[in-house]
């Protein structure tokens, strides 16, 4: 089959697709990936076509904290972009549409016009369900009801963000004019599968979905063969006891407090007497000068560097939470937005992490002090590692790609 996957957001919302487009070329398919420019290279790497899509989230400031209004302002910008750039894609001849959460809401309406099926692939949980509240809205629970009535509310806020878009793509496709409710009372009678990458071993499936919607195991960014960590970094693996990873992915420090958000990540390491490996990312970080028991880099696969660490102290996004468990290695959640709470409480619930930090308490009075006692507890108390190696050996014991091409098979 002729396959696109459509992916768009940050390096975690786009990286899990290239493995899995991998072991979709190795099955016999032909496999083109849809994102923005920056991650050209990422992709073809994984030996797949690139197409870009227009919208780019670092242009958005997609990944700065900010309230609840701003945020929804960045996305439906980000999204306004989108419907046209996925439709742009989908080159004549495409068999099948393969869709982020990002791109599903847009991508559906690409594949009507095409005449072809899709198949939803989202990185969370985000059906409704009584078992937790939306995984966007914090962690605190509703209860049976309140919960699934917070996933159906938080859908249809979904819906109210991508109506504009909805609209006019309909309008470029020649589609006739459907309207959200419409949309969505369709989707719910819908029994075709939906698969999520995420493991169970981190959050059990929900008893109360349909069948059909699955919890499937993750797929894992694309990192080739032969691939390798920088010289400088593997020197500094070498160079003394495992270090701990302090990385916050996409998101930004925000109000210039980059220096000050460094300054608090290099006092806690020292703090907690343990060496450290930075990861610059959108926050900008960097090491102290001339520091040899920290050092700074840009992005490494984390499949090759986590295994080595004695803890990962990360912003809590769905895969770098999955990357640390999948190494076994404890992890210090500090959380800013979206689903991050998510996460850090899920790692909490299994026990392979510590208490969230909240990321803005980190350039707040008492900050170094906090994290320095995360980053001991986490290091020194044997529990959370046991805990993250438990689940990772079950996560070992997963396909998710596999499912993916099976359900893929089944569309052929």
């Amino acid at each position: 089959m002729k396959i696109l996957i459509a992916a768009a957001g940050s390096y975690g919302d786009v990286a899990p697709y290239t493995g899995l487009g991998a072991r979709l070329r190795e099955a016999g398919h032909t496999v083109a990936l849809a994102a923005d420019a920056s991650y050209a290279q990422l992709v073809r790497t994984a030996g797949l076509e690139f197409r870009a899509l227009p919208a780019d989230p670092r242009r958005e400031g997609s990944g700065a904290p900010g309230g609840k209004r701003e945020l929804m302002r960045r996305a439906a910008a980000f999204v306004r972009e989108l419907g046209p750039g996925i439709a742009g894609a989908a080159t004549p001849g495409t068999d099948l549409l393969l869709l982020s959460a990002t791109t599903a809401p847009l991508g559906r309406h690409v594949a009507e016009a095409l005449g072809v099926p899709s198949l939803d692939l989202p990185l969370q949980p985000n059906a409704p369900t009584s078992a937790f509240p939306p995984v966007v809205t914090g962690t605190r629970s509703l209860g049976r009801w309140g919960n699934r009535a917070a996933g159906r509310l938080s859908l249809r806020i979904v819906d109210r963000l991508y109506a504009d878009g909805v609209r006019d793509l309909r309008a470029q496709l020649g589609l006739p004019p459907a309207s959200a409710r419409a949309v969505r009372r369709h989707r719910n009678a819908d029994s075709r599968p939906v698969l999520h990458g995420v493991s169970p071993a981190l959050v059990p499936r929900p008893a109360d979905w349909r069948p059909g919607l699955e919890l499937v195991g993750n797929w894992w960014p694309y990192t080739a063969p032969d691939a390798t960590l920088p010289p400088e970094l593997e020197s500094f693996l070498a160079s003394g006891p495992p270090p701990v990873f302090v990385g916050f992915g996409s998101m930004a420090a925000g109000g210039g407090s980059s220096e000050r958000l460094a300054a608090t990540v290099a006092g806690a390491l020292r703090r907690a007497g343990v060496r450290g490996v930075i990861q610059s990312g959108w926050a900008g970080l960097t090491g102290p000068a001339g520091g040899a028991d920290i050092l700074t880099v840009g992005e490494v696969p984390h499949a090759l560097l986590f295994p080595r660490t004695a803890a990962v102290v990360h912003h809590a996004g769905a895969g770098t939470t999955a990357a640390a468990l999948r190494a076994g290695a404890p992890a210090v959640p500090v959380p800013v937005t979206a689903d991050q709470p998510f996460w850090a409480a899920r790692l909490a619930a299994v026990g392979a992490g510590t208490d969230a930090v909240p990321f803005r308490s980190l350039v707040a009075e008492g900050a170094v002090e906090r994290l320095a006692e995360a980053i001991g507890r986490a290091v020194q108390e044997p529990s959370y590692r046991d805990a993250a190696t438990a689940v990772a050996r079950r996560m070992e014991a997963e396909d998710g790609a596999g499912e993916v091409i099976k359900a893929v098979e089944s569309a052929a």
